[in-house]
């Protein structure tokens, strides 16, 4: 069984690797996520802010993934151009260009109030703390 999991792990990390030397936008991906794990430690971002980081990298990274693997399988499987497949080509980046958009939103608020925060725009709470106790203490 532990045979089976770390033959699966070996190829896993082999895609990983495969895609760092194939595809240039997965290493502008892998450079764009070390420099977001930069700003939230020079931010200083909470655990639920980091978890919220974290998780759109993976998911660019992900989607960039499965848009490498679609490259490679088209490119295998009909090598001439053809419509069908570069109108599957086309969606598979869009999904890349939607994760993207989102994970910068989400980048952009998160750093936005850390920001304001470091530069004292706004207090540590953007929520006054009377609204606070009423919301969390029942009042």
């Amino acid at each position: 069984m532990f045979r089976r999991v770390s033959a699966r792990l070996g190829y896993a990390f082999r895609g990983v690797f495969v895609a760092f030397r194939l595809d240039q936008s997965f290493v502008e991906h892998m450079i764009c996520a070390i420099l977001v794990i930069i700003a939230a430690i020079v931010l200083r971002v909470n655990l639920i802010e980091g978890c919220l980081l974290a998780l759109c990298i993976m998911a660019v990274v992900a989607a960039e993934m499965f848009n490498t693997a679609i490259e490679q399988l088209a490119k295998a499987v009909h090598p001439e151009q053809s419509p069908l497949v570069g109108t599957s080509l086309d969606i598979a980046a869009g999904g890349v260009l939607i994760a993207s958009l989102g994970a910068a939103l989400v980048g952009t608020v998160i750093f936005g109030y850390r920001l304001g925060i470091m530069l004292e725009w706004w207090p540590p709470s953007l929520i006054h703390p009377d609204v606070l106790a009423i919301v969390v203490g029942g009042e």
